[in-house]
C-alpha cells in the first residue's frame, strides 16, 4: 500500500515500515489480509522467533501456575469451598480486564512513528493478519513479565491468603480467553452458543471494529453499549 509517498513492502519485515505511515497508519492497519501464515517481523532471528506462539503453548504453560495458585491457596490455609467462589471471582475480573483492554489499549489510535510501531506489535498486526495462526495468542514471555505487576496489584485488595486464589482465577481466565480467541479464527463450530461467538468476534474484525470487545463474551459490551449493531452503518451516516 501507498501512503503520502510511503510503499509498504509486504515481502519485508513490517515491524519498523509501518510507523512511517504516520495518520494513514489506522486506515491501513484496518484492511485486513486473510491468510493463514503471517508476515514477518523483524531481521533477527531471535527477535523474530519471540513474536511466534502455537496456541497449545497457553494451556501448557500457565495451567501449571493455575495449580500453583490453588496449592498455595490451601497451604495459606484456605479450603476447597473457599477457593472455589475467589477463582470465580478472578475469572470475572479478568473479563473486565480483557474488555477494557481491548477498547481502551490494543484500539488506542496512533498516528507518530512509534506510536504506530508499538501498537502494530501489540494488536495491530493482529487486525492486519487476523488469520496468523502463530500470532493469535499472546507470547508467553510477555505474559511473564506482565504476572508481576497483576500479582502486586492484587496484593494491593487481598489478604496474603486470598491472594493466590483470585490471582489464579484471573490466570485461568486469560488462559480460557486465549485459547476461545484462537478457536474463534480457526475452528469450524457446530454448537450454537460457539457459532454466535465466532460471528460476533469476526464481526468485530470484517465489519464494525470500533466495536464488539469481548472475545468470550459480550457481557462488558452490553454494560458499556459497545454492542455491535445488527447491520452495518451506511457511509456518510
Amino acid at each position: 500500500m501507498v501512503t503520502k509517498g510511503f510503499t509498504v513492502d509486504l515481502n519485508k519485515p513490517l515491524v519498523f515500515q509501518v510507523g512511517h505511515l504516520e495518520e494513514d497508519y489506522e486506515e491501513w492497519v484496518h484492511q485486513p489480509i486473510v491468510t493463514k501464515e503471517g508476515p514477518r517481523f523483524f531481521e533477527s532471528d531471535f527477535w523474530e522467533s519471540l513474536t511466534l506462539t502455537v496456541w497449545w503453548a497457553i494451556p501448557v504453560i500457565w495451567l501449571p501456575v493455575v495449580v500453583w495458585c490453588i496449592s498455595k491457596a490451601v497451604s495459606m490455609g484456605l479450603s476447597l469451598p473457599e477457593i472455589v467462589p475467589l477463582f470465580v471471582l478472578g475469572i470475572f475480573i479478568w473479563t473486565f480486564i480483557e474488555y477494557t483492554l481491548h477498547r481502551f489499549l490494543f484500539h488506542i489510535k496512533t498516528k507518530s512513528y512509534w506510536g504506530n510501531t508499538a501498537h502494530y506489535l501489540l494488536h495491530g498486526c493482529h487486525h492486519k493478519h487476523p488469520m496468523d495462526h502463530l500470532r493469535l495468542v499472546f507470547p508467553p514471555t510477555a505474559t511473564a513479565i506482565l504476572c508481576f505487576p497483576f500479582w502486586n496489584l492484587v496484593k494491593l485488595f487481598a489478604s496474603p491468603a486470598t491472594t493466590p486464589a483470585l490471582f489464579g482465577g484471573g490466570m485461568l481466565g486469560y488462559v480460557m480467553y486465549d485459547v476461545t480467541h484462537y478457536y474463534l479464527h480457526h475452528a469450524q463450530p457446530t454448537r450454537p452458543m460457539a457459532k454466535n461467538l465466532k460471528k460476533y468476534h469476526l464481526n468485530h474484525h470484517f465489519r464494525i471494529q470500533d466495536k464488539g470487545f469481548g472475545i468470550t463474551s459480550s457481557l462488558w459490551d452490553i454494560v458499556f453499549g459497545t454492542l455491535p449493531t445488527t447491520k452495518a452503518p451506511k457511509k456518510g451516516q
